[in-house]
Protein backbone atom coordinates (compact mmCIF):
# COMPACT_ATOMS: atom_id res chain seq x y z
CA UNK A 1 0.00 0.00 0.00
CA UNK A 2 1.27 3.51 -0.92
CA UNK A 3 2.35 6.32 1.82
CA UNK A 4 -0.56 8.37 -0.19
CA UNK A 5 -3.79 5.85 0.80
CA UNK A 6 -5.65 4.86 2.94
CA UNK A 7 -7.04 1.18 4.01
CA UNK A 8 -10.64 2.72 2.88
CA UNK A 9 -9.92 5.73 0.70
CA UNK A 10 -7.59 7.57 -0.82
CA UNK A 11 -5.98 10.71 0.86
CA UNK A 12 -8.12 13.71 0.05
CA UNK A 13 -6.09 16.26 -1.95
CA UNK A 14 -6.21 19.58 -1.52
CA UNK A 15 -9.58 20.40 -4.02
CA UNK A 16 -11.25 17.70 -1.44
CA UNK A 17 -9.96 19.06 1.24
CA UNK A 18 -11.05 22.43 0.65
CA UNK A 19 -14.54 21.38 -0.15
CA UNK A 20 -14.93 18.98 2.39
CA UNK A 21 -14.09 22.30 4.96
CA UNK A 22 -16.40 24.58 3.71
CA UNK A 23 -19.40 21.38 3.97
CA UNK A 24 -18.31 21.37 7.39
CA UNK A 25 -18.47 25.32 8.47
CA UNK A 26 -21.77 25.76 6.54
CA UNK A 27 -22.95 22.55 8.48
CA UNK A 28 -21.96 23.56 11.89
CA UNK A 29 -23.20 27.05 10.91
CA UNK A 30 -26.83 25.30 9.94
CA UNK A 31 -26.93 23.17 13.28
CA UNK A 32 -25.89 26.27 15.57
CA UNK A 33 -29.02 27.92 13.90
CA UNK A 34 -31.43 25.49 14.15
CA UNK A 35 -30.28 25.66 17.76
CA UNK A 36 -30.58 29.15 18.52
CA UNK A 37 -33.86 29.01 16.96
CA UNK A 38 -34.84 26.03 19.28
CA UNK A 39 -33.93 28.36 22.21
CA UNK A 40 -35.64 31.12 20.71
CA UNK A 41 -38.95 29.12 20.62
CA UNK A 42 -38.39 27.20 23.97
CA UNK A 43 -37.27 30.78 25.64
CA UNK A 44 -40.61 31.11 27.65
CA UNK A 45 -40.15 27.55 29.04
CA UNK A 46 -35.83 28.52 29.50
CA UNK A 47 -37.20 31.71 31.53
CA UNK A 48 -35.11 31.92 34.62
CA UNK A 49 -38.44 31.34 36.70
CA UNK A 50 -38.65 28.03 35.61
CA UNK A 51 -35.51 27.18 36.95
CA UNK A 52 -35.98 28.37 40.27
CA UNK A 53 -37.57 25.85 41.43
CA UNK A 54 -34.68 23.45 41.22
CA UNK A 55 -32.81 26.25 43.83
CA UNK A 56 -35.28 24.62 46.38
CA UNK A 57 -34.14 21.75 48.59
CA UNK A 58 -37.79 20.48 48.53
CA UNK A 59 -38.10 19.93 44.64
CA UNK A 60 -34.97 17.27 45.24
CA UNK A 61 -35.75 15.97 48.58
CA UNK A 62 -39.54 15.61 47.48
CA UNK A 63 -39.23 14.79 43.79
CA UNK A 64 -35.83 14.17 42.20
CA UNK A 65 -33.92 12.16 44.92
CA UNK A 66 -36.89 9.77 44.91
CA UNK A 67 -37.15 9.33 41.34
CA UNK A 68 -33.88 8.60 41.22
CA UNK A 69 -33.48 6.03 43.81
CA UNK A 70 -36.50 4.02 42.23
CA UNK A 71 -34.46 4.49 38.87
CA UNK A 72 -31.31 2.92 40.92
CA UNK A 73 -33.24 0.25 42.50
CA UNK A 74 -34.90 -0.80 39.44
CA UNK A 75 -31.78 -0.81 37.08
CA UNK A 76 -29.67 -2.74 40.12
CA UNK A 77 -31.95 -5.54 40.38
CA UNK A 78 -32.80 -5.98 36.41
CA UNK A 79 -28.57 -6.00 36.22
CA UNK A 80 -28.44 -8.29 38.99
CA UNK A 81 -30.87 -10.58 37.46
CA UNK A 82 -30.30 -10.11 33.93
CA UNK A 83 -26.53 -11.16 34.03
CA UNK A 84 -27.55 -14.55 36.03
CA UNK A 85 -30.14 -15.70 33.45
CA UNK A 86 -28.30 -14.26 30.87
CA UNK A 87 -25.29 -16.02 31.94
CA UNK A 88 -27.48 -19.20 32.22
CA UNK A 89 -29.24 -18.63 29.07
CA UNK A 90 -25.76 -18.50 27.19
CA UNK A 91 -24.51 -21.83 28.23
CA UNK A 92 -27.71 -23.32 27.51
CA UNK A 93 -27.18 -22.32 23.83
CA UNK A 94 -23.96 -23.20 24.11
CA UNK A 95 -25.00 -26.96 25.28
CA UNK A 96 -23.70 -29.72 23.48
CA UNK A 97 -27.15 -31.65 24.52
CA UNK A 98 -29.22 -30.34 21.58
CA UNK A 99 -32.98 -30.33 23.46
CA UNK A 100 -31.23 -27.42 25.78
CA UNK A 101 -29.96 -25.77 23.26
CA UNK A 102 -32.94 -25.62 20.98
CA UNK A 103 -34.83 -24.86 24.12
CA UNK A 104 -32.47 -21.86 25.25
CA UNK A 105 -32.30 -20.38 21.64
CA UNK A 106 -36.22 -20.42 21.19
CA UNK A 107 -36.63 -18.25 24.51
CA UNK A 108 -33.68 -15.70 23.86
CA UNK A 109 -34.88 -15.23 19.85
CA UNK A 110 -38.70 -15.02 21.17
CA UNK A 111 -38.38 -12.29 23.99
CA UNK A 112 -35.85 -10.64 21.94
CA UNK A 113 -38.46 -9.55 19.80
CA UNK A 114 -40.80 -8.64 21.99
CA UNK A 115 -40.51 -4.84 22.66
CA UNK A 116 -39.13 -3.68 26.39
CA UNK A 117 -42.13 -1.18 27.28
CA UNK A 118 -44.40 -4.69 26.03
CA UNK A 119 -43.53 -6.42 28.05
CA UNK A 120 -43.71 -4.46 31.46
CA UNK A 121 -47.28 -3.37 30.87
CA UNK A 122 -48.04 -7.41 30.71
CA UNK A 123 -45.83 -8.18 33.67
CA UNK A 124 -47.52 -5.49 35.17
CA UNK A 125 -51.46 -6.49 34.34
CA UNK A 126 -50.48 -9.60 34.86
CA UNK A 127 -49.33 -9.37 38.33
CA UNK A 128 -52.33 -7.30 38.87
CA UNK A 129 -54.58 -9.84 37.58
CA UNK A 130 -53.03 -12.21 40.25
CA UNK A 131 -52.74 -10.50 43.00
CA UNK A 132 -49.18 -11.33 43.29
CA UNK A 133 -47.66 -8.44 44.09
CA UNK A 134 -49.49 -5.11 45.10
CA UNK A 135 -49.28 -1.61 46.11
CA UNK A 136 -45.46 0.46 45.27
CA UNK A 137 -43.87 -3.22 44.90
CA UNK A 138 -46.19 -3.92 41.57
CA UNK A 139 -45.03 -1.32 39.38
CA UNK A 140 -41.51 -1.95 40.76
CA UNK A 141 -41.77 -5.93 39.62
CA UNK A 142 -43.49 -4.55 36.20
CA UNK A 143 -40.30 -2.86 35.17
CA UNK A 144 -37.71 -5.31 36.52
CA UNK A 145 -40.01 -8.29 34.72
CA UNK A 146 -39.65 -5.93 31.62
CA UNK A 147 -36.20 -5.41 32.01
CA UNK A 148 -34.84 -8.87 32.94
CA UNK A 149 -36.74 -10.67 30.29
CA UNK A 150 -35.40 -8.86 27.08
CA UNK A 151 -31.49 -7.76 28.75
CA UNK A 152 -30.79 -11.56 29.99
CA UNK A 153 -31.55 -12.67 26.03
CA UNK A 154 -29.15 -10.01 24.77
CA UNK A 155 -26.85 -10.28 27.24
CA UNK A 156 -27.10 -14.63 26.74
CA UNK A 157 -26.03 -13.72 23.14
CA UNK A 158 -23.17 -11.32 23.93
CA UNK A 159 -21.82 -14.45 26.02
CA UNK A 160 -22.43 -16.92 22.46
CA UNK A 161 -20.80 -14.66 20.49
CA UNK A 162 -17.70 -13.86 22.88
CA UNK A 163 -17.25 -17.71 23.45
CA UNK A 164 -17.33 -18.73 19.72
CA UNK A 165 -14.83 -16.07 19.07
CA UNK A 166 -12.50 -17.61 21.13
CA UNK A 167 -9.79 -19.81 19.73
CA UNK A 168 -11.32 -23.04 18.42
CA UNK A 169 -8.06 -24.41 19.83
CA UNK A 170 -8.92 -23.98 23.72
CA UNK A 171 -12.11 -26.25 23.51
CA UNK A 172 -9.56 -29.38 22.14
CA UNK A 173 -6.53 -28.65 24.51
CA UNK A 174 -8.89 -28.83 27.85
CA UNK A 175 -10.55 -31.75 26.50
CA UNK A 176 -7.08 -33.14 25.76
CA UNK A 177 -6.08 -32.80 29.23
CA UNK A 178 -9.37 -34.52 30.88
CA UNK A 179 -11.85 -32.48 30.96
CA UNK A 180 -15.44 -32.81 29.96
CA UNK A 181 -17.29 -29.88 27.38
CA UNK A 182 -18.87 -28.18 30.34
CA UNK A 183 -15.87 -27.77 32.19
CA UNK A 184 -13.91 -25.96 29.90
CA UNK A 185 -16.93 -24.04 29.05
CA UNK A 186 -17.06 -23.08 32.55
CA UNK A 187 -13.01 -22.44 33.69
CA UNK A 188 -11.46 -21.55 30.18
CA UNK A 189 -13.96 -19.78 27.77
CA UNK A 190 -16.51 -18.28 29.86
CA UNK A 191 -13.70 -16.00 31.86
CA UNK A 192 -12.38 -14.96 28.58
CA UNK A 193 -15.48 -14.50 26.82
CA UNK A 194 -16.77 -12.06 29.64
CA UNK A 195 -13.55 -10.21 29.53
CA UNK A 196 -13.33 -9.65 26.02
CA UNK A 197 -16.71 -8.98 25.61
CA UNK A 198 -17.15 -6.56 28.52
CA UNK A 199 -17.56 -2.79 27.02
CA UNK A 200 -20.64 -4.66 25.28
CA UNK A 201 -22.04 -5.90 28.48
CA UNK A 202 -21.70 -2.60 30.00
CA UNK A 203 -22.88 -0.64 26.72
CA UNK A 204 -26.26 -3.35 27.71
CA UNK A 205 -26.12 -2.67 31.28
CA UNK A 206 -26.14 1.62 30.31
CA UNK A 207 -29.17 0.50 27.86
CA UNK A 208 -30.87 -1.23 31.32
CA UNK A 209 -30.10 2.04 33.08
CA UNK A 210 -32.02 4.19 30.61
CA UNK A 211 -35.14 2.21 29.32
CA UNK A 212 -35.98 2.45 33.22
CA UNK A 213 -37.69 5.55 32.06
CA UNK A 214 -40.22 3.19 30.69
CA UNK A 215 -41.83 2.28 34.08
CA UNK A 216 -43.33 5.70 33.94
CA UNK A 217 -45.98 4.02 31.75
CA UNK A 218 -47.01 1.59 34.46
CA UNK A 219 -46.89 4.71 37.08
CA UNK A 220 -43.37 3.25 38.72
CA UNK A 221 -42.11 6.62 39.92
CA UNK A 222 -38.79 6.71 38.55
CA UNK A 223 -36.83 9.84 37.07
CA UNK A 224 -39.53 10.82 33.94
CA UNK A 225 -42.37 10.42 36.52
CA UNK A 226 -40.82 12.84 39.32
CA UNK A 227 -40.14 15.57 36.32
CA UNK A 228 -44.02 15.10 35.28
CA UNK A 229 -44.83 15.49 39.32
CA UNK A 230 -42.58 18.79 39.50
CA UNK A 231 -44.50 19.94 35.89
CA UNK A 232 -47.55 19.56 37.82
CA UNK A 233 -46.69 21.51 40.56
CA UNK A 234 -44.56 24.11 38.71
CA UNK A 235 -45.32 24.03 35.04
CA UNK A 236 -42.09 23.52 33.94
CA UNK A 237 -41.64 20.63 31.96
CA UNK A 238 -38.70 21.63 29.59
CA UNK A 239 -36.45 22.33 32.24
CA UNK A 240 -37.53 18.96 34.57
CA UNK A 241 -36.42 17.28 31.53
CA UNK A 242 -33.59 18.86 30.93
CA UNK A 243 -32.68 18.50 34.40
CA UNK A 244 -33.12 14.63 34.46
CA UNK A 245 -31.77 14.27 30.73
CA UNK A 246 -28.17 15.86 32.73
CA UNK A 247 -28.65 13.24 35.68
CA UNK A 248 -29.12 10.46 33.02
CA UNK A 249 -26.17 11.30 31.44
CA UNK A 250 -23.96 11.50 34.68
CA UNK A 251 -24.86 8.15 35.66
CA UNK A 252 -24.46 6.48 32.23
CA UNK A 253 -20.83 8.18 31.92
CA UNK A 254 -19.50 7.77 35.38
CA UNK A 255 -20.89 3.77 33.94
CA UNK A 256 -19.03 3.88 30.53
CA UNK A 257 -15.79 5.25 32.56
CA UNK A 258 -16.34 2.56 35.49
CA UNK A 259 -16.15 -0.17 32.69
CA UNK A 260 -12.92 1.01 31.34
CA UNK A 261 -11.20 1.10 34.06
CA UNK A 262 -12.32 -2.25 34.75
CA UNK A 263 -11.63 -3.60 31.46
CA UNK A 264 -7.96 -2.08 31.28
CA UNK A 265 -7.50 -3.65 34.96
CA UNK A 266 -8.49 -7.09 33.16
CA UNK A 267 -6.60 -6.37 30.56
CA UNK A 268 -3.30 -5.70 32.50
CA UNK A 269 -3.64 -9.12 34.33
CA UNK A 270 -4.41 -11.05 31.76
CA UNK A 271 -1.65 -9.85 29.23
CA UNK A 272 1.43 -9.14 32.26
CA UNK A 273 4.68 -9.04 31.19
CA UNK A 274 7.22 -11.46 32.68
CA UNK A 275 10.26 -9.90 33.81
CA UNK A 276 13.66 -11.48 34.34
CA UNK A 277 15.51 -10.85 37.66
CA UNK A 278 18.92 -11.89 35.62
CA UNK A 279 20.70 -13.18 32.41
CA UNK A 280 20.62 -16.81 32.42
CA UNK A 281 18.20 -16.74 35.72
CA UNK A 282 16.62 -19.77 36.33
CA UNK A 283 12.97 -20.75 36.07
CA UNK A 284 12.31 -20.45 39.95
CA UNK A 285 13.87 -16.70 39.60
CA UNK A 286 11.15 -15.24 36.76
CA UNK A 287 9.10 -12.50 38.59
CA UNK A 288 5.56 -12.00 36.36
CA UNK A 289 4.45 -8.48 37.70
Amino acid sequence: MSEGQSVLFDVPGPRTRRRNRIIGVVGGALILALLAGLVWGLREQLAPRKWQPFADATTWTAYLLPGLLATLRAAVISVLASSAIGLLLGMGRLSHVKAISWLCGLVVEFFRSVPVLMMMVFSYYAYLSTGLFSGDVLSLMGVVTGLTVYNSCVMAELVRAGVHGLPAGQLEAGQAIGLTHSQVLRSIQLPQAISAMLPSLVSQLVIILKDTALGYMITYPELLRAAQYIDAVYGNLVVGFLIVAVIFYILNWSLTRLAHMLEARLRSRRIAPARIVGPGAPLDEVEIS
